[in-house]
């Protein structure tokens, strides 16, 4: 692990899912899957990948702010950055200049994701592992020594995350094994964008039952009536047995969330995810506290800043299931503190794997939390979007509605480059004509 970096770049890359209505919800209508796609070229060849997600338009601005965070990691070798993570992780949140833009939240955050993202897949890359093997391979001093605990030490420290991570050993090969034959429960959401028709919403439906699919997600939050209509369309296609979430993606103020939600409470979901604004914790709390005579839980996460925020959303009992999210927080190292409070909690952890790669990097993540620190699949799943994942070197693979532990060392956030240059914007040949049909 000699290998010193070289260079960082960083490319925008969108994809024009808007067009098809791909990802809509009742607040993002129009999304084009975008990533600020970074790649780190060391002095032995070895190179890097990783990304953060985007919706389009300001991909720029988060390319900016990769490209800012760059003075910071060329010229490290991977053996000084991996033999005090923390540290690393730390200068590139802390700088005293840069963190005035966050800290630790916004574009600068997704930046660090990115950097962060294609270092762990460097990290992987050199030891010939995927990054769920790398994690589940390291002792549990070597995964604490990863995380920066500060303003979470009131709730987590390193000893009980140590604690939490040596209780977990036992039994450890097992689930190991059992993940490899059978993998990660999983959960649809490409069945029911808020705007597919119904028509497409109900061939959609049919194909997942077909092939396995028990768990639906569905958009609501635009019209009360159409809400009771699809959630009514799908529940009778799925049947009672199955499972039902709805996801009104930050829609509604506290009180109309309330009333809104009970208002489905008829068709059964599990939970309501992100009903109201991300950053309020105490509307969460009250959502979760009004909601729960009902038997609906809230599930939020995927844009929520870091530990912080993720720590009070714990203590507040505001949310019955965290959805980390692989680019929103700082990379893994912020994810494994965010798992360990939630251990900590007794809170389940459901990933949010709705955008471009995804899917691809948190599939790591929740593979790493059951065998080193759940132990537990009881209303535990990872989000899955059949979109996009042709352009990855090293895609998905579901089998039975189950995410199968990648075999290829990394991250598995690599895109081909074809699929880069073709649609890098606005360059890329798919931006061209795309921009040039919308002019006429």
């Amino acid at each position: 692990m000699s290998q010193k970096i070289v260079s960082l770049t960083v490319r925008d890359v969108r994809f024009p899912t808007s067009v098809e209505q791909h990802g809509s919800d009742a607040m993002h209508t129009d999304p084009d899957y975008s990533a600020a796609y970074v790649l780190i070229d060391t002095d032995s060849g070895l190179k890097g990948f990783g990304l953060t997600f985007t919706l389009g338009k300001g991909t720029e601005i988060v390319v900016c702010a990769v490209e800012a965070l760059a003075p910071l990691v060329v010229g490290k070798s991977l053996q000084e950055i991996v033999s005090d993570f923390r540290g690393f992780y730390r200068l590139l949140t802390s700088d005293g200049q840069i963190r005035w833009l966050g800290p630790e939240k916004g574009v600068i955050h997704l930046a660090t994701a990115a950097v962060l993202n294609a270092v762990w897949d460097l990290w992987a890359r050199a030891e010939g592992k995927p990054l769920w093997k790398l994690l589940v391979d390291m002792d549990p001093k070597q995964i604490v020594s990863c995380i920066d605990f500060r303003y979470i030490t009131d709730v987590l420290t390193e000893e009980e995350a140590h604690d939490i991570l040596v209780k977990a050993q036992e039994g450890k090969q097992q689930r190991e094994d059992e993940m490899l034959k059978g993998g990660y429960p999983a959960y649809t959401t490409s069945c029911a964008w808020l705007g597919y028709s119904d028509q497409q919403l109900q061939q959609l439906c049919t194909d997942a039952l077909q092939s396995g699919w028990t768990k639906f997600k569905v958009k609501v939050g635009a019209d009360l009536e159409d809400d009771k209509r699809r959630c009514c369309l799908i529940r009778q296609m799925i049947g009672p047995s199955n499972t039902l979430m709805i996801d009104a993606n930050q829609r509604w103020d506290v009180a109309e969330a309330i009333s809104w939600v009970s208002s489905l409470a008829e068709f059964n979901p599990l939970w309501i995810e992100e009903p109201t604004s991300p950053d309020d914790i105490l509307g969460h709390a009250a959502i979760s506290k009004a909601l729960a005579p009902l038997g609906i839980g809230v599930a939020t996460g995927e844009q929520c800043h870091n530990r912080v925020m993720f720590k009070q959303f714990l203590q507040a009992s505001a949310l019955q299931f965290v959805q980390i999210d692989s680019c929103r927080l700082g990379s893994v190292n912020e994810n494994l503190a965010v798992m360990l409070m939630a251990q900590k909690f007794q809170v389940p952890v459901c990933p949010h794997a709705g955008g471009v790669g995804l899917c691809e990097l948190v599939q790591h993540l929740i593979l790493f939390d059951y065998i080193c620190l759940s132990a537990n699949l009881h209303n535990r799943m990872c989000e899955y979007v059949d979109h996009l994942h042709e352009h990855f070197t090293s895609p998905v693979v579901i089998q039975d509605a189950h995410y199968m532990p990648p075999k290829d060392p990394g991250y598995s956030c690599e895109m081909l480059e074809s699929s880069v240059k073709r649609h890098q914007y606005p360059e890329g040949e798919v931006w061209k004509l795309h921009l040039t049909q919308m002019k006429t």
